[in-house]
């Protein structure tokens, strides 16, 4: 039975993952901005890392592009003067 959420073996690295939501679930509205950069660097990261790995990691790519798409929701919602330069 499915899910429809893609499966992520454990071995893979899951760093970015904790500090993806890190960022999603801060409450201090100031750390907000620093804690989608750190996501935001780490999920290229893990882009990098199957790039370079010749398995197909198709969905694993995906969740990693949701995953920049909601900082860059949270990013415009929360930061919005970020938008304005």
């Amino acid at each position: 039975m499915s899910t429809g959420i893609p499966y992520i073996t454990p071995s893979a690295d899951m760093a970015w993952h904790m500090l993806y939501r890190a960022a999603l679930f801060e409450t201090d509205r100031e750390k907000i901005p620093q804690r989608i950069v750190e996501a935001e660097d780490a999920i290229r990261a893990r882009g990098r890392e199957l790039f370079v790995n010749p398995s197909d990691h198709v969905e694993e790519h995906q969740v990693l592009d949701d995953a920049l798409y909601a900082l860059r929701a949270l990013r415009t919602c929360i930061v919005p003067e970020a938008n304005a330069a």
